[in-house]
């Protein structure tokens, strides 16, 4: 009897010592999330996370690719390992194909079985041979190399296909995301929430200067990236009455800074209520006028949380690399501008002062309009 599953290999896990079973329980709770509308079975079986059941083998494979702390993930055959001209001849079937050069790398876990591994290699390389006179071997340089690991029971595999890598949602904590629609902030989310941290989105809507349109960008690029991480809760800001007040009220030059500093205290008070430990955002040195050394000092005084901002040294064309990468390139090019666009000042400082910005917030009623956004907040879960 034999039947198709997915071996899922994890990399970084494996280092955790005395706390891996905590993050395998991760794991494993994470993996069978991503295959649940597959109707999948997940489990985890001597060194392995096994899935089968699925209905469809690729696009099971590639949901589970894209799931955090999976190094690799393998299409494979299991079948019973007492007749080694069965595992031989299924071995010469999946190579039905392939031509160019290959070699067979076998795995004896199981020291019971009558065959060690260098002879377990010469003799299904022999049938792939036979049947296959299109494939060479090649044991340094192949381009295809055919697995067979004998457990309990055989598997055969030729595919390894690359998976995200990094740590299980979950196991790292949680931050607050402030998310635009632009090609820098989805990435700094997803590059955050790879280490394991479970990422919660806080998107500023200026309503009418704002379609709803550019809130729909927004919360597709909030599924993009909660693809990789099982989902993703999004609080949607209404920002126009705080836009509004700082255009009309304080210095044109500081309107950006200031409009950032209220960012962040909008930020941090929700992500303090739903159990942020950190913030992050897409800002780069020097990309932008609030994002010289002096602004970001000036924008992160206003919070007492952590700011992480992985991009900070990232050049634009690295930034969209990844963003191409990850599947967010596209959504985040569509045109339909969002809050930070709005009310943009002609020659905005450069080089602020603590001071100024803290004078021009003067003339605002802070508590009230950062209560008034937080009230007005809606939540939705993508």
């Amino acid at each position: 009897m034999e039947r198709e599953l997915i071996l899922v290999r994890y990399g970084e896990v494996f280092l955790k010592g005395l706390n891996r079973p905590y993050f395998m329980r991760a794991l494993v709770k994470n993996v069978k999330k991503a295959v649940a509308a597959d109707g999948a079975e997940v489990w985890l079986h001597d060194g392995r996370i096994m899935v089968a059941g699925f209905t469809d083998a690729e696009a099971c494979a590639a949901r589970v690719c894209k799931v955090f702390g999976v190094h690799s993930v393998c299409p494979a055959v299991e079948m019973e390992k007492d007749s080694f001209e069965a595992i031989a001849a299924r071995a010469a079937a999946l190579c039905a194909g392939l031509s160019g050069s290959f070699k067979v790398t076998a795995r004896r876990s199981d020291k019971r079985y009558p065959m060690e591994s260098p002879e377990i290699n010469a003799r299904i390389g022999g049938a792939v041979l036979s049947a296959n006179p299109a494939l060479k071997v090649d044991l340094h340089h192949p381009e295809h190399v055919l697995n067979v690991e004998i457990r309990d029971k055989a598997y055969l595999y030729v595919r390894v296909l690359p998976a995200v890598g990094g740590m299980p949602t979950g196991t790292g904590g949680r931050a607050a995301l402030l998310l635009s629609g632009g090609i820098d902030s989805p990435v700094a989310g997803w590059m955050i929430a790879k280490r394991g941290v479970q990422v919660m989105g806080v998107h500023f809507h200026s309503y009418p200067y704002t379609s709803d349109r550019a809130k729909e960008k927004v919360l597709d690029l909030a599924r993009i990236v909660g693809g990789y991480c099982g989902g993703m809760k999004v609080f949607v800001v209404p920002f126009t009455h705080i836009q509004m007040e700082i255009h009309e009220k304080c210095p044109e030059d500081y309107t950006t800074l200031i409009m950032r500093r209220y960012m962040m205290r909008i930020a941090e008070r929700i992500g303090r209520r739903n159990g942020a430990q950190a913030l992050i955002t897409g800002e780069s040195v020097g990309q932008v006028a609030s994002q010289t050394m002096e602004a970001l000092g000036v924008t992160d005084a206003v919070v007492d949380l952590p700011v992480f901002r992985p991009v900070i040294g990232f050049d634009k064309a690295e930034i969209i690399d990844l963003a191409r990468k990850i599947g967010t390139l596209e959504t985040s090019e569509l045109p339909f501008e969002d809050c930070c666009t709005v009310f943009t000042p002609k020659h905005p400082a450069t080089h602020p002062k603590m001071e100024k910005a803290v004078e021009g917030e003067n003339a605002l009623d802070s508590e009230a309009l950062i209560r008034e956004a937080i009230d007005g907040t809606e939540v939705v879960i993508v």
